[in-house]
Formats: C-alpha cells, sequence, structure tokens
C-alpha cells in the first residue's frame, strides 16, 4: 500500500481477485502502483497484470470457447472471462495484449511489476513462472490497494548459472543479449528435427528453471506454437 495514501483501501483485494481468477485457470502475475512505479498509461491507482494457470488448459477446453471451433478461442475466452470480472470488481478499464493496434504496453508494465525481467536471451521471465510466461490481459483501478512484494529483488537470471535458455536451442535462435534469430527458429520448425518444439513447445523455453512452475500441458503449448508458426 502507498504510505499516506488517503484513498488506500484496507482490504485484501488483491487476494480477491486472486481467488476470482483461480476457478479460470487465470493468476496474477503481479501489480504496479503507477504513483510509486511510473508506467506507461496510468499514473494513479492499481494496475493488475493477469496471466494463465495451470489449470488454464483445462478450464478452457470445458468452456464455450474451447469447443466451438471458432479461431482464437483463447483471446476470446480471456476476453469473456476478464471482462466479466473486471465489471464485477469494478475494475475502471480493462486491458488485453491482443487488442490493437495500437498495443497496450504489457512488456513495460510487466517489467515494472518488479516480478518479470528480460532474460539472457531478451525474453521475458516471469518470478513464477518462468518463459512460459502468458499475459491475457490487465485490469486498472482507480483505488489503490496492498501489493505483495516481489519474490525476488534481482533478476534470477543474475544466479541462473548454467543459463539453459541460451544453450538449448538447437538452432542457437536465442542468444546472449539478442537479437532473436527468428528465421533460424522458423527454419528449423519446417524441419523433422523441429517437431519437437511445435509438439511440446520452445526447448528453450522450456529449459528454463523456473518455467516448471507454469504446469503448462503440451496440448497449450502446442496450440501456441501452431499460432506462431503458421504455414
Amino acid at each position: 500500500m502507498v504510505a499516506n495514501d488517503p484513498h488506500a483501501l484496507t482490504d485484501d483485494r488483491y487476494g480477491q481477485l486472486d481467488a476470482a481468477l483461480a476457478p479460470y485457470g487465470l493468476m496474477i502475475y503481479g501489480g504496479i502502483h503507477p504513483r510509486r512505479v511510473p508506467v506507461p498509461e496510468y499514473d494513479s491507482g492499481t494496475l493488475i497484470l493477469i496471466g494463465t494457470a495451470p489449470a488454464f488448459w483445462e478450464r478452457l477446453r470445458a468452456a464455450p470457447e474451447g469447443r466451438d471451433q471458432a479461431p482464437d478461442p483463447v483471446d476470446r475466452y480471456s476476453l469473456r472471462v476478464l471482462s466479466s470480472i473486471a465489471r464485477k470488481h469494478q475494475a475502471q478499464a480493462v486491458k488485453f495484449p491482443f487488442d490493437g493496434p495500437p498495443y497496450a504496453p504489457f512488456i513495460a508494465w510487466a517489467l515494472a511489476s518488479g516480478r518479470a525481467f528480460t532474460s539472457p536471451s531478451q525474453m521475458l521471465v516471469h518470478d513464477e513462472v518462468g518463459m512460459l510466461i502468458s499475459y491475457r490481459g490487465a485490469l486498472h483501478f482507480d483505488e489503490t490497494f496492498t501489493i505483495p512484494p516481489p519474490k525476488y529483488q534481482h533478476s534470477p537470471c543474475k544466479t541462473c548459472a548454467t543459463r539453459p535458455c541460451l544453450s538449448a536451442c538447437p538452432v542457437h535462435a536465442l542468444v546472449d543479449e539478442g537479437p532473436y534469430k527468428l528465421a533460424a527458429c522458423h527454419d528449423h520448425l519446417d524441419t523433422a528435427q523441429g517437431a519437437e518444439c511445435m509438439a511440446s513447445g520452445c526447448i528453450a523455453r522450456r529449459a528454463c528453471p523456473l518455467s516448471d512452475g507454469a504446469g503448462r500441458p503440451p496440448a497449450q503449448t502446442a496450440h501456441h506454437m501452431r499460432y506462431f508458426h503458421r504455414p
């Protein structure tokens, strides 16, 4: 909570939101008080970042968006669920990473939250879900309420001795301090050797020790890979 803020709330809004997200396979990925940490677009209140939890794919598959065979089930599910939660919890705005252009600055927000960092490969890494990070939306509240402190004071990558995000890729598409070799990645995915990445997700992203926290099933990752590597 921001000290001496007359608008600060004392109830557990953060915990209530996290509990409301859980049945939908979503979780809070971090929060920001723009008064203390300047972020693009907002200068006050509380911004809550939301992403997928281990139960996300199971919940999506059981939802109408997961059964109707229409395009973009993940985005449509995120839009419906988070718009409803925003109304129920009286958020003043709800933003989505897929709504644009112009697109909301989710990378800037993620870094400002103190719970996401730039990995040696220049990909984002999250303190709980590692490089399998997947932001689905953000809620902005005019009120200021308590946000738990980040888990790490500094990037966990600084104490990662093996840095598998750089060494695991078979074609070395992710290199120290970038840039990401996108063409090499796509070329690899067109080969028989790239089948593992297509079926189970990017080897380098999965190799991050923190990625185990995402609890992501192969079917979910394969879905995202099909969107990433379209014919």
